[in-house]
């Protein structure tokens, strides 16, 4: 299935964008009107379609400058949703919620996906799809929540707005795990990180492609977009090997995954504009701080800032 039967839209480049600079956090300190206007203006020269993960205040800020300054930008909106029941699989803290807190996180979980559907509403030639949730059913999220709460979500929001309506997840959980939502959706939304599954840049985009063709291949009548694809710029070996990541790999990937998706008319939503320092651990080599194709600073990477074929010098 093409997504152009799905979202009626011509096919474009696409990416994740989220503005925390440094200082900024999330529920903290936002970026102001005036950065995510720079910011966008930055994004609207590279790509035309671009991801939020979360109906806050940030993400409002986003819409209104959209409208505002008429950027020529499609948003796939998200609700981000948290943990409903805990997850001793998880390696980082997903495991000690209290009977209390799960409960309140239930209840956010339905506001925000009622922000979702306003939101939807009032921006509804800007907002173009909507996801209702993220990575909230891998094995190792700590925001765990069960699948038929999902399935839950994902009808109410139906019934609320007009715009499709998906689930982003690692491809893993839908090969299973997931299948009792492929019928709710619209769309599948998956998302693939060879370097976090310790692959080389040689072995990239193959691995890749496997991921897109497992899922796509089980369902063979349901899109599949992916909605999270990148490579990091630096490591401190935790989880990702220092000597996979640099400049140059992360052009290449670019390049490649770019050029195959735009061959394969598969949308793709690179991850991410901009470095976010705010991510991960205290350490500055954190590898979850430096997937942006922009630095923190807003200065391009390699593969904005040189525009070379870097794979066949690299591979010679």
């Amino acid at each position: 299935m093409n997504y152009t039967d799905v979202f009626s839209m011509p096919a474009a480049a696409a990416v994740c964008y989220s503005g925390y600079r440094e200082g900024q956090q999330p529920g903290i300190n936002d970026p102001s009107y005036e950065q995510v206007k720079e910011d966008l203006l930055i994004v609207q020269a590279n790509w035309t379609y671009v991801r939020l993960y979360s109906c806050d205040s940030h993400s409002r800020t986003v819409l209104e400058v959209i409208e505002k300054e008429k950027l020529p930008l499609k948003v796939m909106l998200g609700a981000y949703i948290n943990a409903e029941e805990n997850n001793p699989n998880c390696p980082w803290g997903g495991n000690d919620f209290s009977e209390e807190a799960l409960a309140s996180n239930k209840e956010q979980n339905h506001q925000e996906v009622d922000e979702l559907v306003r939101l939807a509403n009032r921006y509804p030639t800007i907002i173009f799809s909507l996801s209702v949730g993220n990575e909230a059913s891998v094995d190792w999220t700590d925001h765990m929540v069960a699948v038929s709460q999902i399935i839950y979500y994902v009808r109410q929001v139906k019934k609320g707005a007009k715009q499709p309506v998906t689930f982003c997840e690692n491809y893993v959980p839908w090969l299973d795990k997931l299948e009792p939502l492929v019928n709710e959706v619209d769309f599948i939304s998956i998302h693939t990180y060879p370097v976090w599954e310790y692959k080389t840049i040689d072995e990239s985009l193959e691995f890749t492609k496997q991921n897109y063709r497992a899922v796509a291949e089980k369902y063979p009548n349901k899109l599949v977009v992916i909605t999270e694809a990148g490579w990091a710029t630096s490591s401190n070996d935790q989880g990702i090997p220092r000597a996979h990541v640099n400049q140059i790999f992360q052009k290449i990937y670019y390049q490649e995954l770019s050029a195959w998706c735009k061959e394969d008319h598969i949308l793709t939503f690179v991850f991410e504009a901009f470095d976010e320092p705010w991510k991960g651990s205290p350490d500055p080599d954190e590898p979850e701080k430096h997937w942006g194709l922009y630095f923190e600073n807003r200065t391009p990477k390699l593969a904005f800032s040189d525009r070379g074929d870097y794979k066949r010098s690299f591979t010679a």
